[in-house]
């Protein structure tokens, strides 16, 4: 049956039909319930349909087949579940009917202040980077194919065009040319890579500069040709259209849209750090510019367009492997010297073999739970200041670049938790920290070495002093 003519309260499979939602180009979307009993299912129920009419684009099946293998591989609250698919006779898949609004709902409120865009960003990227982490390159990232849950967190939708790592790259084969949305597809895919995670980022670029001007950075290109424009001219800086767009915002907008992946952040989690931490941001002239390059830039693009790298043959998990965030915990109280000279040296050698890492400066200034803490030390210096300051003094030897490091100093009564959460909410790949001798009154408390190892979410490497008596 096709799919414009499908009525409610018809029957597929174990699924009854009861409410249409908007049409697609590419589907026929319905709101389902089930007819054999299951009542497992503890969340609304929506069916895509594929529109196969006649005169229909073969991309409409192929990238049906490839959302049917993509989706039941995927997991967690940044994509939606999985329930049930059929096969080319009675082609559906059932998934999980996100409550929530998408982010194409957001369009009319355009253009959005730049804490309001780094907030909806930071939200993407996590969620990028969790699909990212399970092996897919979602490649027609756009509002309309994000989710915003009521439970805050960004959800990924439409499948279609994306590239799991592990599955054949069904378009790729049977569909010639560029496959994506013109106004957000990335060079490299112009060129014929789909298998390059940081074609997302591009993306998401695109999302904030256009959140944050109300207008696309390249406009809305209708064909291939206009599309390879974006190959040599690069679009206004937002700061052109927005004068109160601040630097910060418009340095990490133009980094994501770099013709070259290799100059954009190196993944999603890193992307997303510097959106939670736009005090942090290194702004550099891509940030401070209110024109667009002339004649001789576009040329050079245009050269530089036609000569990218060739297309990443690691995969997601290999980038992810090479650009991780990296958290040194550095103890600062007197009497640690040794301890914290000794984790400059472990870091720089994880430094030396991670290129791409982003390395963030921790410290924690512990806080009594029964008295007033002093906030000035007996010089009358700023206690946060200059923790800050003893911090950038301590990295200043590690082999990694101003951009990529940055420096925080935070108050707890309990150094280990707050160190935890702040690994959690930042997406930290591995936790460097050093760790004293033990104790009695250690052992029985429980240091926070030992609390950090037991429940971080991520690797952890405890670095002790080296007896270096002869």
């Amino acid at each position: 049956m096709s799919a414009s003519q499908l009525t409610p309260g018809t029957v597929i499979d174990a699924f009854r039909l009861a409410e249409p939602l908007p049409l697609a180009t590419t589907a026929a979307f319905w709101r389902v319930s089930r007819t054999d009993g299951d009542s497992t299912d503890t969340f609304p129920l929506l069916m895509k349909i594929p529109r196969l009419e006649h005169g229909a684009h073969p991309i409409n099946i192929i990238g049906f087949e490839v959302e049917q293998m993509i989706l039941p591989k995927l997991t967690g609250p940044h994509v939606p579940r999985f329930v049930a698919s059929g096969g080319l006779q009675n082609p559906y898949i059932v998934m999980e009917l996100i409550r929530g609004e998408s982010l194409r709902a957001w369009l009319p409120k355009l253009p959005l202040s730049a804490d309001e865009v780094a907030a909806i960003g930071a939200k993407l990227a996590a969620a990028l980077h969790d699909v990212h982490r399970q092996g897919v390159i979602h490649l027609d990232l756009k509002p309309s194919n994000v989710m915003l849950r009521e439970s805050g967190e960004a959800a990924l939708i439409d499948f279609g065009f994306s590239r799991h790592v592990e599955l054949p790259d069904l378009l790729a084969e049977e569909i010639p040319g560029p496959i994506g949305t013109g106004a957000y597809i990335a060079p490299e895919q112009l060129l014929g890579n789909r298998n390059d995670p940081r074609s997302d980022i591009f993306a998401l670029g695109v999302i904030l500069y256009f959140f944050a001007t109300g207008e696309r950075p390249f406009g809305e290109p209708k064909g291939v040709r206009e599309w390879r424009r974006r190959l040599y001219r690069d679009p206004a800086p937002p700061r052109a259209l927005r004068p109160d767009c601040p630097p910060w915002l418009q340095e990490i907008i133009l980094r994501c849209l770099e013709i070259d992946p290799g100059q954009r952040h190196a993944s999603p989690a890193q992307l997303a750090f510097d959106l939670q931490h736009p005090q942090q941001i290194v702004v550099t002239s891509r940030g401070e510019r209110t024109a667009r390059s002339g004649p001789m830039r576009a040329i050079a693009r245009w050269i530089g367009g036609r000569r990218l790298p060739p297309a990443l043959q690691q995969g997601v998990d290999r980038q992810l492997d090479k650009s991780p965030i990296i958290m040194a915990a550095i103890d600062l109280a007197p009497g640690m010297e040794r301890l914290a000279q000794e984790l400059a040296v472990a870091v720089g050698r994880i430094l030396q073999t991670q290129p791409d890492a982003r390395l963030t400066c921790v410290n924690v200034l512990r806080q009594s739970l029964v008295a007033l803490d002093p906030t000035e030390d007996e010089h009358g210096r700023n206690l946060h200041l200059r923790r800050l300051a003893e911090l950038q003094y301590w990295a200043r030897g590690l082999p990694i670049p101003a951009h990529g490091i940055t420096y925080h100093v935070f108050e707890a009564v309990n150094p280990a938790a707050a160190l935890l959460d702040y690994a959690r909410n930042n997406h930290v790949d591995h936790i460097v920290l050093a760790a004293s001798g033990s104790s009695r009154l250690r052992r029985y408390l429980g240091s926070v070495s030992s609390q950090i190892v037991a429940q971080a979410p991520c690797t952890v490497t405890v670095v002790r002093a080296t007896d270096r008596r002869t």
